[in-house]
């Protein structure tokens, strides 16, 4: 998230560690206080008229939903709305696309058990304290960081990606712990290990296309292997809960699910993968889908030559995290929480290497996708989604050039 000016540079003058510990304070006070005033409401609506926790609702009745075993309704759209109305009378009118697996739904069974206001501050919380220790340990593998532990902490607070999380409800966290559990492994060489944990991102398909690519063409079979049986496993558990039916409409759900895309993103504007970057810029579909695929796998191609590199296997994951981002069909806002642990792994090589060339793009490049992850909603004008751009250009940079380079870790 932050690394050393290299001398007579830009950076050199102006990204400093007390300005970018100033600049990221800054950006927190901003973020967090707009969410405290949003929030700062009676009942469960905030000043946009949302419901307080947005998505968590959703999550909420899925687990309601597995309190009662009622697998039929998993995939139902109307019948949701119906039983959310009545969990939730004040989110009358709200209704959310169901798309997870069975298996899901059983994870936020617990949180079913309290009222809505105590179960959504208990999400909140475990998503504060995921983001946190995951932070700290990708950190703690970063030892040219580590005398920057009170810059790394404020520019955490002021990551754009742990916002939308806490602002949305949602999940990603859960995929971030996903990641970071693969990285630690794969830091430990502890490949299978890493397989198990990258699998468990089943929930989240979309964010393991990149991971599935590249250890399948790598030969990574550890890896491989370790996945699918993560995978198999946890919809193994849902199918065993709710039965054959249930597994057959998530099957059929997730087959037809480009039909439901409309309904899926209703603000294309916040999504940042490059399938939204082309749809955001070419008025036809077809068109813009074609790019998305060239582009994609071009992405995918650098990833691979990346990994297949003699560089060390933290570095390699952060390009792995910026690709995954990118090829992902489907990727909202808060999603780019996962990228946490490149941005740290990238400024820790970067601080590792003061004289590599290129070190000053890259700096410049982590500072800017703070605050074009926020200006996400200008592309309702611009047509142009700046954020992919620069991550793109990231991946190419780290891929392109660093490929030769020599490993100390």
């Amino acid at each position: 998230m932050m690394g050393r000016p290299m001398p007579g540079t830009l950076s050199d003058r102006w990204m400093t560690p007390p300005r970018l510990r100033t600049h990221g304070l800054l950006l927190a006070l901003c973020l967090w206080s707009v969410y405290a005033v949003d929030m700062a409401t009676p009942g469960l609506r905030d000043r946009n008229g949302l419901i307080k926790g947005t998505d968590f609702l959703h999550f909420y009745t899925l687990g309601s939903l597995a309190l009662h075993h009622r697998g039929d309704l998993l995939y139902s759209l109307p019948a949701q709305a119906w039983w959310l109305r009545k969990l939730v009378p004040q989110a009358s009118g709200t209704v959310y696309l169901p798309l997870y697996g069975p298996q899901f739904s059983l994870l936020f069974a617990p949180f079913a058990l309290l009222p809505y206001e105590w179960s959504l501050a208990l999400w909140l919380l475990l998503n504060v304290l995921i983001y946190a220790v995951c932070c700290s340990a990708i950190w703690r593998i970063c030892p040219h960081l580590r005398e920057y532990g009170g810059t790394v902490l404020v520019l955490a607070l002021a990551f754009p990606g742990f916002f939308h999380l806490l602002a949305w409800g949602q999940t990603s966290g859960l995929a971030l712990g996903c990641f970071t559990l693969t990285c630690l492994a794969l830091h430990r060489k502890r490949s299978f290990l890493a397989g198990l944990a990258i699998g468990c991102l089943i929930f989240k398909p979309q964010l393991g296309l990149a991971s599935a690519f590249v250890f399948l063409l790598a030969a990574e079979w550890r890896v491989v292997f370790g996945a699918a049986i993560s995978a198999a496993a946890q919809l193994s558990v849902g199918w065993l809960y709710y039965g054959r039916a249930a597994m057959l409409n998530y099957w059929n759900a997730t087959l037809h699910v480009r039909d439901v895309m409309p309904l899926l993103e209703p603000r294309p504007y916040q999504m940042h993968s490059l399938r939204a970057f082309w749809s955001l810029l070419l008025p036809w579909p077809a068109l813009a889908f074609g790019f998305y695929a060239i582009t994609a796998l071009l992405v995918l191609l650098l990833t691979l030559r990346l990994w297949k590199s003699n560089l060390p296997p933290e570095l390699r994951f952060s390009g792995l995290l910026i690709a995954s981002v990118l090829v992902a069909p489907h990727l909202t806002v808060y999603d780019l929480v996962i990228l946490a642990p490149a941005f740290l792994l990238l400024a820790d090589w970067n601080l590792e290497r003061p004289g590599q060339a290129h070190r000053a793009a890259i700096n410049l490049l982590l500072y800017v996708c703070y605050p074009l992850f926020l200006l996400g909603p200008l592309a309702r004008f611009t047509h142009l989604q700046l954020s992919v751009l620069a991550l793109f250009t990231l991946l190419w940079i780290t891929s392109s050039h660093f490929e030769a380079a020599g490993s100390s870790w």
